[in-house]
């Protein structure tokens, strides 16, 4: 009996297609044929010898998000072209010895369940997001939480979970109009979810185990992760040190040579991710806030962000601060030679898990 083949589709932003892309190499190490299919613009980014990797098309080929006017343009456009390339592709494959029996696919993109159901087989909805922060929409797709969510007079209380702070929940939830696109894209992830065959979340019991237990009804998630390289793990497949996906060449060795010249423990580590766009006002006080601290800080600041900057910021430092457009997060987090972060303002938005301690066995706290 032939190997089954299932075809993983990732959102193609680093915070998705990284896990999606862990997961895909999972399945392999078990003996599952896996395919990962992503946009064109994404395709070059991408290296993983265990796993075969075949474009989709999002209608932007060229330049990707970027080519897109606006968040809807781009999301209507990946759905339009995503599904008739998502198709060929399995078409490709139907009179192969390895047909595709099985789509698991980016819950941000709800449209791959249809495709699945065209061609008669199954498909699984794979969250990124925290089981707590699904558990929040979840009850805001059954309409038992209404938008926008009051949380001036005190923490959010939902039954199953912790009481939930500001700092907890997604912003937009309090303040719907402030990204509109986002939100809409939130909530497309819970649109057919019922009709789905599996869902799988990135994260795990020891975590969030009552999170994800408090909407199982709704929300019927295996909790899979942390999807993480297996180095940072159990080391169960061999030589699996990173995850094999960088949408932008990160300065590790730059950024390596700087910390060892910086006292144990002393740096202040910023990272936004690669979604996030921060407004020139919160950038200043971000700035400003650095120069107060009179710390060392190395700050991710992505090239479409850095004229966000405050001017001669870098010189007030004082060689204080080294800015970079992109680091690889989890080496310099999870080597023990770089954990250098005591109170790391590990400030990622889109950071959603725990993958590596402090140096002294704590976590870097989430800001």
């Amino acid at each position: 009996m032939e190997s089954p083949h299932v075809i993983v589709l990732p959102y193609p932003s680093q915070g998705h297609i990284n896990p999606l892309l862990q997961f895909a190499k999972r399945l392999a190490s078990k003996g599952v044929k896996a395919t990962l299919a992503t946009t064109h613009y994404t395709l070059r980014s991408i290296a993983a010898p265990t796993v075969a990797v075949e474009p989709v098309s999002d209608g932007f080929d060229h330049g990707g998000f970027a080519e897109a006017r606006n968040e809807d343009t781009y999301l209507k456009s990946f759905r339009e072209n995503g599904s008739k390339s998502l198709s060929k592709l399995i078409r490709k494959y139907e009179n192969t010895s390895s047909p595709v029996s099985c789509i698991i696919y980016d819950s941000f993109l709800p449209w791959a369940l249809d495709v699945a159901r065209q061609h008669g087989i199954f498909g699984a909805s794979f969250f990124t997001n925290s089981a707590t922060v699904c558990a929040v929409f979840s009850h805001i797709h059954r309409g038992m939480l209404t938008l926008p969510v009051n949380m001036e007079d005190g923490p959010l209380v939902l039954p199953g979970l912790p009481p939930l702070y500001g700092c907890d929940v997604p912003g937009f939830i309090r303040v719907p109009e402030s990204y509109p696109a986002y939100l809409a894209m939130k909530m497309s992830q819970f649109s057919n979810l019922d009709e789905a065959d599996f869902v799988f979340d990135n994260s795990f019991q020891e975590l969030e185990g009552q999170e994800a237990t408090s909407v199982e009804k709704w929300w019927p998630a295996k909790l899979i992760g942390p999807m993480v390289p297996s180095a940072y793990l159990d080391g169960r497949i061999e030589g699996d040190k990173g995850y094999g996906a960088s949408l932008w060449k990160p300065l590790s060795e730059q950024c390596t040579s700087w910390l060892k010249t910086k006292p144990q423990e002393s740096v202040i580590y910023i990272s936004f991710g690669s979604m996030v766009s921060l407004t020139s006002k919160q950038m200043e006080e971000i700035a400003w806030a650095l120069t107060c601290s009179n710390s060392y800080f190395l700050w991710v600041v992505r090239e479409t962000e850095r004229q966000k900057l405050p001017a001669q910021f870098v010189e007030s430092t004082n060689g204080k601060g080294l800015i970079v457009a992109w680091c690889n997060q989890l080496e310099m987090l999870g080597s023990s030679s770089h954990r250098l972060f005591r109170h790391a303002l590990w400030v990622e938005l889109n950071a959603r898990r725990i993958v590596a301690g402090r140096a002294d066995g704590g976590n870097p706290t989430m800001v």
